[in-house]
């Protein structure tokens, strides 16, 4: 005897918005460098929210981490900081890319120009 499962019980991938990059600020300061970066994401509470944001070098080699430890429902799109980013000398970009706790790293990075 065969048995259907109905479709709405299979699991099935997250299809959800990336978290969106919506300004870049870099700022070189005496420690380092400063990124105040603001994100949007239809965060939904503690299942799905915009968990962080990356700083890399061009070659993709991660250079300063900014976790997110609580979603921001409520508030967005949002700005938060991260200081002391030690950017390799003599570069002139770097790439940023955010996160949300479901779907992973977004798919697009943006670039920013470092002067």
């Amino acid at each position: 005897m065969r048995h259907l499962i109905p479709l709405f019980l299979l699991a099935t991938p997250a299809l959800s918005d990336p978290p969106a990059i919506e300004a870049i600020i870099a700022t070189r300061a005496a420690d380092g460098w400063r990124f105040d970066v603001t994100l949007r994401h239809p965060d939904t509470g503690w299942d799905h929210y915009a968990d962080g944001w990356r700083v890399l070098d061009l070659q993709g080699n991660e250079i300063g981490m900014r976790t997110l430890f609580h979603p921001h429902e409520t508030e967005q799109p949002f700005t938060r900081s991260l200081g002391n980013v030690q950017v390799p000398e003599g570069a002139r970009q770097v790439q940023v890319q955010a996160r949300c706790n479901l779907d992973g790293w977004a798919p697009v990075m943006q670039i920013v120009d470092i002067k």
